[in-house]
């Protein structure tokens, strides 16, 4: 089997570099992108995701398109579509966004369907990892594959399912580590499927009884997932007006054996934030207002002012006038020790406190600056000196990157500022107050 599989991965970023690396290990991989800069830095052996470590990458990547010459394993990454034309295996691993009105938007995954419908030969078996709601890949994406193609499914050609659970950033649960969920269009398609990802997952596979079935397994993780965090972040409010801190509170309760450890927070991101709208979206097609799901969406959503209400609170009671002070948000990315800003609430933060008319200052030594202008508007230093402020009237952790749990805040803020930690990382003794 191994020697017979030419295996294309359609989208180069947080999910498919990786994908793609491991598959390359054992198989002839081409990664495709419509992003040249990005396939240019990739055969040059970089990933500005640091997904990937340089030198892992440049281990498996070949100079020359494997389909056709002697390598019978590597990767080569092009934007070239006549590079991916001699595949019998295609991986879609594109975002699924949603639109500024919070519907799914499935662009990404129609336009990487037509791609691949293209080249889309006979036995030909199509693999989509994108997070959708359940009916996605066989009612949406199967018929741009026929239309393109000319071919017909189930007989000419055949799709699969298997759901990413990349965690960006996250160097201990690399994708081989991580038990993949796997589906087919038949009985027989899913078995090839499985025994694909089989022979490179270390964790383990799981066979899904069907297409729809793993879709909605996915759908359903990282709701869950919002949902808990949501009850955290209602017990923060709760506990904030009753002076209680709510990490003292799940500290003593995380106690009990069975108490569940999730914690109060921002919450953003490509999947937390994000997939819970795919599946509640589908329910209200189907005639199910979902409440649950869509009231954990919107108190998570609220956070960013609510952390916002509490700095201002902290800097009224100190006295600090709020029109004008010099605040430092500490981190824009969504989440620790990444550079991936998709999605990202720091930016409810800094936002509700410029509505204040607080002067926001951004110090963010993960991201491009470029990249954060371009994407909110907003100006973020690499480096703490480059804000040329000695100190401030307050102090947000937002992000809690490593290279911030051993600043001196002390020597950051005014004799009466203060430090607000959203993430619950600092010492309690040297912060004014935690969410």
């Amino acid at each position: 089997m191994e020697k017979e599989q030419k295996i294309v991965i359609i989208g180069l970023g947080y999910v498919g570099l990786p994908l793609a690396r491991l598959f390359a290990t054992k198989y002839p991989v081409v990664g495709f992108d419509i992003n040249s800069a990005r396939i240019q830095d990739l055969q040059k052996g970089k990933d500005s995701t640091f997904e990937v470590e340089d030198a892992v990458l440049q281990k498996v990547l070949v100079n020359e398109n494997p389909f056709s010459s002697n390598n019978t394993k590597g990767l080569f990454c092009s934007a070239n579509i006549d590079d991916i034309q001699d595949a019998n295996i295609y991986i879609i691993t594109v975002p699924t966004p949603v639109d500024k009105h919070n519907h799914p938007d499935l662009t990404p995954l129609y336009k990487s369907s037509e791609t691949v419908g293209k080249v889309l030969k006979k036995n030909d078996i199509v693999i989509y990892e994108s997070t959708v709601y359940p009916g996605v890949t066989e009612e949406e994406c199967v018929p741009v594959l026929e239309k393109n193609s000319g071919l017909k499914f189930n007989k000419d050609f055949f799709v699969g399912y298997s759901p990413e659970r990349i965690n960006p950033g996250d160097k201990e649960h690399t994708v081989e580590k991580i038990l993949k969920v796997t589906s087919g269009s038949t009985p027989e398609i899913g078995k090839v499927v499985d025994d694909l990802y089989k022979s490179v997952i270390i964790a383990g596979t799981h066979l899904a009884p069907t297409i729809k079935v793993a879709e909605a397994s996915k759908v359903i993780e990282n709701s869950q997932r919002d949902i808990n965090i949501a009850f955290m972040n209602e017990l923060a409010k709760i506990f904030s007006l009753m002076d209680i801190d709510t990490h003292d509170v799940l500290e003593a309760a995380g106690t009990k054996w069975n108490f569940l450890k999730f914690k109060p927070g921002l919450v953003g991101g490509h999947c937390i934030g994000v997939d819970p709208f795919y599946l509640a979206q589908k329910a209200q097609e189907i005639g199910y207002y979902s409440e649950l799901i869509l009231a954990a969406r919107r108190l998570n959503d609220s956070m960013g002012a609510f952390v916002a209400s509490q700095v201002v609170k902290l800097m009224i009671k100190n006295d600090i006038k709020v029109k004008g002070a010099k605040i430092l948000n500490l981190g824009i990315t969504f989440k620790e020790n990444c550079p991936d800003i998709r999605n990202s609430k720091a930016i409810d933060v800094i936002t509700n406190l410029q509505d204040y008319g607080a002067e926001v200052i951004t110090y963010d030594p993960w991201v491009d600056p470029k990249e954060v202008l371009e994407e909110y508007g907003i100006v973020s230093h690499l480096n703490l000196k480059d804000t040329l402020e000695t100190e401030f009237d307050a102090v947000i952790l937002t992000v809690a990157h490593q290279e911030f749990l051993d600043i001196d805040f002390n020597s950051l803020i005014k004799k009466n500022g203060i430090v607000y930690d959203v993430k619950g990382v600092l010492p309690k003794h040297n912060i004014d107050k935690r969410l």
